[in-house]
């Protein structure tokens, strides 16, 4: 870092130090973060890149009015006066969104909305990302799953890596390298044409990375229901060297067979480098892997959340992503999340009437004896669950199936 960069960095720290101490103490904690920020911004690379141009690093966007990113042909039609503002997507159809060739590069920002936003619809177009000219996608996801649109609902919120400002748009911001190449498409799988599907992709080429270059890869995963006793896998073994990202989740809770009992105390399960019957990561429960605690409503943070809590239907959307405390794998990764409900003394009497046998937790399968007295009880479950994977791998395909059940 250079001198005077140095320099400016520790002189708004000292301003910041005197303003905050200088100030009431109910004030103090929110002041302490302003100085954590300052600091971070005036030493970080990220800072710096603000004002400093990476040498041959070039910006492109892709639209509806510029195909290619290319350069001076945004904008062409109707004379430049809006003439290509979207395209129609038609039943059965596919569209290249962005594609690059013999360069390196990374994809900055996805942009994209559309006229029709039913869960058909979130469910039924289908987005994939290719890197380094390879035949499988890294990325090949329902379109609003990825986005963070758990229950193929629509629903404002915004975090660290995906946003959705008014609940009509779809905005990610995971950054996406690549060393050769980098194709992404859109897939209408419905017997429904979307009219207009408005975007922008924008990227840049010519960056230069080393050899520790990770690639971007998503995997969509969808059970209804769940099998007893069988943890649900957010993502199943991957062999390679990464980084996990996090998930989103959707639950429709399974009202039929075990009434309006809570349903989320199955614990998060990470195996790593060779893990096999027990893990290395392992969390407490449903709730406690999101942040929060004694159940969930609905909130927005940045690395955890919960989009949807509808206890009427008793539905819901929500999601982690491990940017502060990231997972690192060196050969292998799988990730499942275990189908755990606990019920009070009034929801065990209502259990007991239901047709089919209920399981405790434990090692063997033997349905409750409900003549006996029992203040709580954790038991086995099933439901409908479907999530979305983010995970950074060392190479652009991964040893993933491609499709789960919508």
């Amino acid at each position: 870092m250079k001198p005077i960069f140095v320099f400016f960095a520790l002189a708004i720290s000292l301003c910041s130090v005197y303003y905050i101490f200088s100030k009431p103490i109910t004030k103090i904690m929110n002041r302490i973060f302003f100085l954590y920020f300052f600091i971070s911004v005036s030493f970080s690379s990220q800072g710096q890149s603000l004002f400093q141009i990476p040498e041959g690093v070039q910006t492109r966007w892709s639209s509806a009015e510029n195909w290619g990113g290319e350069k001076g042909a945004g904008g062409i039609k109707n004379g430049g006066r809006k003439g290509s503002p979207s395209f129609a997507l038609k039943a059965g159809a596919e569209k290249v969104l962005a594609q690059a060739s013999e360069t390196s590069g990374m994809i900055r920002r996805i942009w994209c909305t559309i006229d029709k936003r039913s869960p058909k619809m979130l469910r039924g177009i289908r987005l994939e990302m290719f890197w380094d000219n390879a035949e499988k996608p890294a990325v090949s996801v329902p379109l609003g799953d990825f986005f963070g649109q758990g229950l193929g609902q629509m629903k404002a919120f915004e975090n660290v890596f995906f946003a959705s400002p008014e609940g009509k748009s779809f905005l990610c911001l995971v950054p996406m390298p690549f060393k050769k190449a980098m194709k992404i498409v859109v897939k209408n799988e419905t017997d429904e044409d979307i009219s207009m599907f408005f975007y922008d992709v924008d990227y840049t080429f010519g960056d230069q990375f080393g050899k520790d270059l990770l690639y971007f890869h998503a995997w969509y995963n969808h059970q209804n229901p769940t099998k007893l006793r069988k943890d649900y896998e957010i993502l199943p073994f991957v062999a390679g060297k990464g980084r996990f990202l996090g998930a989103n989740f959707s639950v429709i809770v399974n009202t039929i067979e075990y009434t309006r009992s809570w349903w989320g105390e199955g614990e998060v399960k990470m195996y790593i480098d060779g893990d096999s019957e027990y893990p290395t990561l392992c969390g407490t429960g449903t709730e406690d892997y999101i942040g929060t605690g004694w159940g969930q409503g609905e909130y927005s943070q940045m690395y955890q959340g919960c989009t949807v809590a509808n206890g009427e239907k008793m539905e819901y959307a929500f999601y982690r992503y491990h940017v502060p405390d990231p997972v690192y794998f060196y050969k292998d990764i799988k990730a499942t999340i275990q189908q755990i409900g606990f019920a009070n003394e009034k929801e065990i009497k209502m259990l007991a009437q239901m047709k089919n046998p209920v399981y405790p937790i434990g090692k063997e399968l033997k349905a409750i004896d409900f003549s006996k007295e029992m203040k709580g009880l954790l038991f086995e479950r099933t439901d409908d669950v479907a999530s979305c994977a983010y995970f950074y791998l060392s190479e652009p395909e991964n040893n993933l199936p491609q499709k789960a059940d919508k």
